[in-house]
């Protein structure tokens, strides 16, 4: 089973064609399972684009348009012969010019669901935020995954506090293994904040980076970027965290050792082995 994380900072970078191809020959090498990705964005004028029937949509779903980081992703993929099912959730529109949103990719089948997790619905306001949770197969195992793009913490009423209540009451009935990933803007090392939230939760979640057996790498943003413009050192805010699920494994990706940088973020890919 592996499973890799990525804030894209799609169309923000400056080789876009290098960091598809790059993205799709890792999760080629790799043969990753499940890929979820944020910040994945399309413009806001765009055509449609032609999707197959391995995009899988939401109700209510927001149009896709060719430059949808994803589906551009997702036709290099097949390109190398990979076919992955797919599906995006529109939260709202950033930088001025795309509509932004997170999605998830599968070997197998999925049925997805986006869910309201801010207080806000305005896609003009950048704290709008929805997940996109999924039921799929991995390595034999039906589990819950998330793709997750939170907002800061604000103090325990709002902000990813408020967003984080949400989720949990949407994941509160689920008996099967979770696996949430993402970007949580929540610095595991900052205590009495959004991480210990997650740790303390009922869901009963575990951090891969805790749990593996071997770790390369360990935070994922160097220090200052986008939204961390006063960060002065490199920084946990994108994680894997898992419930019932195996994790061996835990390496830290697109980081210009193990793999070229192509992100403001790292990617984290997870292995489990039972």
């Amino acid at each position: 089973m592996k499973l890799l994380t990525l804030n894209t900072h799609s169309w923000l970078e400056d080789k876009d064609e290098a960091q598809i191809n790059e993205l799709a020959r890792l999760i080629q090498e790799a043969d990753c399972d499940l890929v979820a990705l944020q910040e994945v964005n399309q413009g806001l004028t765009s055509p449609l684009a032609d999707t197959d029937a391995y995009f899988t949509p939401i109700a209510d779903q927001t149009p896709i348009q060719i430059d949808n980081f994803a589906y551009r992703l997702t036709q290099r993929l097949q390109a190398l012969g990979c076919a992955y099912y797919w599906s995006w959730a529109y939260n709202h529109i950033g930088y001025d010019r795309f509509q932004e949103g997170v999605a998830l990719l599968s070997k197998e089948p999925l049925t997805p669901s986006a869910h309201l997790l801010s207080e806000t619905t305005d896609p003009t306001d950048y704290h709008t935020r929805y997940g996109l949770l999924a039921q799929t197969t991995v390595a034999g195992t039906n589990i819950l995954a998330a793709s997750l793009h939170l907002s800061w913490w604000e103090g325990a009423t709002s902000g990813f506090a408020y967003e984080w209540q949400r989720l949990e009451e949407v994941l509160a009935d689920s008996q099967l293994p979770i696996a949430l990933l993402g970007d949580f803007n929540n610095p595991a090392h900052i205590t009495a904040g959004g991480y210990d939230l997650v740790m303390q939760s009922p869901l009963q979640l575990q951090d891969s980076y805790q749990i593996a057996r071997e770790r390369q790498g360990s935070f994922t943003i160097p220090a200052k970027i986008a939204g961390w413009e006063e960060a002065t050192e490199p920084m946990r805010i994108d994680y894997v965290f898992v419930r019932n699920l195996p994790i061996t494994h835990y390496q830290i990706v697109f980081d210009d050792h193990h793999s070229p940088k192509i992100s403001d973020h790292f990617g984290i890919l997870v292995t489990g082995e039972e």
